[in-house]
């Protein structure tokens, strides 16, 4: 009988052994108390989590520590720690613990670890309670992982780009807030489709065959398309599709972010529109000419890319010079095409050599024709003959010009007609030709320097032109005109420029 019982000892005595080599080999940390409470068994994994001495805390009560909520905040009491729980008959499952203190000191998270927590009561054969036992590990790394994970996901929720995920065969299997918002389909919609939902029919099917074909062979892709929305309304996206792969390589899913570009598409293209509009307004500004006794300057500076402004030199058959400064109603890109109109039959009438109140009635039945909606333009017109200098004038509703002579009188040049492209049969006048003299000066412009005005409502006026030409009748006539609106600019503070600024300054030297 004795040696049946030390048989069976013996055989028990090998199983615990074995139980406690298989513990202490696990990767989890495990840690066992006794009914009373006392540790009985922590095992290597649990001392190297915890950074505790096992020894010490063998047939003692656990006196583990520092062990908190979630929040970090809130510290476990000792009835509140899961092995005493699991000794109390308790059941803990998957609980998130941050411990500090002195068992997280030397890790290399000197503020603490996260671990997650397991435990259940030991039990005889009777439901008695004889001790408790934990198992845990450590999650620090892996929460740092949920907690990015977390952020990439509202990142994709919050970005205002379109996403949209699909399996290998092209099935969509999430779409963001922002894809809603853009195509007007919600996810319930979106979901089980495929991207061909926003087909617009502007791409033939050799393109989409094409794209499909570089996708399945895993390479990613980029570009422009054009997207149909749920409403039926296109708009153009830039589009890049992803392939992603697992760990072994194999094609699962690709996931394609989308950004609406439409807006931008029509920007760049007016920018471009205005670009070119401008480059070619440019050319028309004539460059000042040469002639005999006169010094000639000129001035155009345009509110916005392109402007309603204008001036031009046109030399006749006689050698006589006219002088053309224009101002279309309104401003901007549908301005700068009347200007370029008016300039064209302006040039074409002097050529006839019309008269300067012929050409003004000339320009104005063919405006009449063209323009609509009020819209209207005035333009003063100015000949000098080429030998003696002799001055005449017309004006059709344009602001003065002013002759200055050297004793610093000044000799208004005023409107002598109707703005053009109002009345089919507007008459028009013409100012009784002058003989310039050595020494005088003449100024035409546009309203928009002496309608500058200053941030107290107080404006530039026709004096402040006058004035200016006045301070610096020693300066060449392009100087002269330059000046003019720097002075105005000045004036207003630079503030942005709320009309187009054009100024043409002859000068009498002989």
């Amino acid at each position: 009988m004795a040696t049946a019982m030390q048989s069976n000892y013996a055989v028990l005595g090998q199983q615990a052994g074995a139980l406690r080599v298989i513990f202490e080999s696990l990767p989890v940390a495990v840690m066992v108390a006794d009914a009373d409470g006392s540790m009985i068994f922590c095992n290597p994994m649990a001392e190297k989590i915890l950074n505790m001495n096992a020894a010490a805390n063998n047939s003692e009560s656990p006196t583990i520590q520092g062990w908190y909520l979630p929040d970090q905040v809130t510290l476990l009491s000792p009835d509140q720690l899961p092995l005493v729980r699991a000794v109390r008959g308790e059941r803990v499952t998957d609980e998130l613990i941050f411990i500090s203190g002195a068992e997280a000191s030397r890790r290399a998270n000197s503020h603490g670890a996260w671990i997650r927590v397991n435990g259940w009561p030991l039990r005889d054969p009777e439901g008695q309670v004889y001790g408790g036992v934990i198992m845990f590990h450590d999650f620090t790394e892996g929460r740092k992982a949920l907690q990015t994970l977390g952020l990439l996901s509202r990142v994709v929720e919050q970005t205002a780009d379109n996403v949209i995920l699909t399996d290998r065969n092209g099935i969509i299997q999430y779409v963001n807030p922002a894809f809603e918002a853009t195509t007007g389909y919600n996810k319930e919609e979106a979901l089980g489709r495929t991207p061909r939902l926003l087909k617009s029919g502007l791409h033939d099917a050799e393109f989409y065959r094409e794209l499909w074909q570089r996708l399945q062979a895993g390479r990613a892709c980029q570009g422009m398309i054009i997207n149909r929305k749920k409403n039926g309304e296109l708009y153009w996206a830039q589009q890049a599709i992803t392939p992603i792969r697992d760990e072994w390589g194999h094609l699962t899913h690709f996931v394609s972010v989308l950004r609406d570009i439409t807006e931008l598409r029509k920007k760049q293209e007016q920018e471009f529109q205005l670009q070119l509009a401008r480059d070619v307004q440019q050319q028309f500004y004539a460059s000042a000419p040469s002639a005999a006794g006169l010094d000639i300057g000129a001035s155009a500076h345009p509110a916005y890319e392109t402007g309603g402004d204008y001036f031009d030199f046109v030399t006749m058959s006689d050698g006589s010079l006219v002088i053309a400064v224009g101002d279309v109603e309104g401003h901007g890109f549908g301005s700068a095409l009347v200007m370029a109109l008016t300039r064209a039959y302006v040039r074409s009438f002097v050529a006839m050599g019309l008269a300067l109140d012929e050409v003004l009635a000339q320009v104005n039945r063919m405006l009449f024709k063209d323009l609509k909606n009020g819209r209207f333009v005035t333009l003063a017109l100015a000949r000098i003959t080429k030998d003696d200098h002799c001055l005449s004038f017309a004006s059709a509703g344009h602001v003065s010009g002013f002759l200055l002579t050297p004793d610093r009188q000044t000799i208004p040049l005023e409107s002598t007609g109707p703005p053009l492209g109002l009345f089919a049969e507007s008459k028009f006048e013409r100012r009784e030709e002058t003989i310039l003299e050595t020494g005088q000066t003449l100024v035409l412009m546009t309203d928009g320097a002496a309608e500058s005005a200053a941030p107290d409502g107080a404006e530039f006026g026709c004096e402040g032109v006058l004035a200016c030409v006045r301070e610096r009748c020693a300066q060449s006539a392009q100087s002269i005109a330059e000046e003019i609106y720097a002075s105005a600019r000045n004036f207003v503070n630079y503030e942005p420029q709320a009309d187009d600024i054009t100024s043409v300054v002859i000068k009498v030297t002989g």
